[in-house]
């Protein structure tokens, strides 16, 4: 499987996504600058956090009109797998390729620690290798990672079982339905403000992240397989 990592001028994450991918889970994985008009030859779409544009305007308002968002959107109708991770949820939410929008946390301070969340649908390609129920250990670093909705959204989100992550025992962020992570419709596009990326290897102090990507390429050899 062949990942794209999309770097925008203030991406600061991408490095570890790529180690995660290619060093950890050993599939192949390119470094994609914000000018690229053609992902074709990707499998997956993995858009990493930091502070794209400087998170100027809101954070992901103007990476979102980037040149790759239209690939990025196009991939994602095609029914890839898209992965937004921190800033790279705060850009699918601008993009629309998400629900709701992203307030400043509660506390009105960047926070930068290891959280409990607990898995709330594990049957999704990003989270087939949990366990439903499961709580796992995977750290924040956000400013702006207070989810919101509206009733009728939220309503939706439940309904469709889109909510896939959920912070366990403390919200950090007054995030709405203490929502981690969601999921369109389709089930192809996630976006999660925790980094699963730095939780790869227990020297990190957690390697609970490896299962999310460990989903990804099963789920995308399964499909591969049967329409082979």
């Amino acid at each position: 499987m062949k990942f794209a990592v999309i770097v925008f001028p203030g991406s600061n994450c991408d490095v570890d996504m790529y180690h995660a991918i290619k060093d950890e889970l050993g599939e192949e994985v390119e470094y994609v600058w914000h000018t690229e008009e053609d992902l074709d030859r990707f499998d997956g779409i993995l858009l990493p956090g930091g502070f794209s544009y400087g998170d100027y305007l809101r954070s992901g308002a103007i990476a979102r009109f980037s040149n790759v968002m239209k690939q990025v959107i196009k991939a994602a109708d095609a029914g890839k797998p898209v992965l937004g991770v921190c800033n790279g949820f705060q850009i699918l939410l601008e993009a629309g390729l998400l629900p709701g929008a992203m307030r400043r946390n509660d506390s009105l301070k960047f926070i930068c620690r290891n959280v409990e969340l607990k898995v709330e649908n594990n049957e999704t390609m990003f989270t087939g290798a949990y366990e439903k129920g499961e709580v796992i250990t995977i750290p924040i670093a956000h400013g702006e990672g207070n989810y919101y909705c509206d009733e009728e959204t939220l309503a939706e989100l439940k309904d469709h079982n889109q909510i896939v992550f959920t912070y366990h025992g403390q919200n950090p962020n007054g995030s709405l339905a203490d929502i981690a992570g969601i999921t369109n419709a389709k089930g192809n596009v996630l976006g999660m403000m925790p980094h699963p990326e730095r939780a790869v290897d227990s020297l990190l102090g957690s390697a609970d992240g490896l299962k999310l990507f460990r989903s990804i390429v099963k789920y995308w050899r399964e499909a591969h397989v049967v329409h082979a």
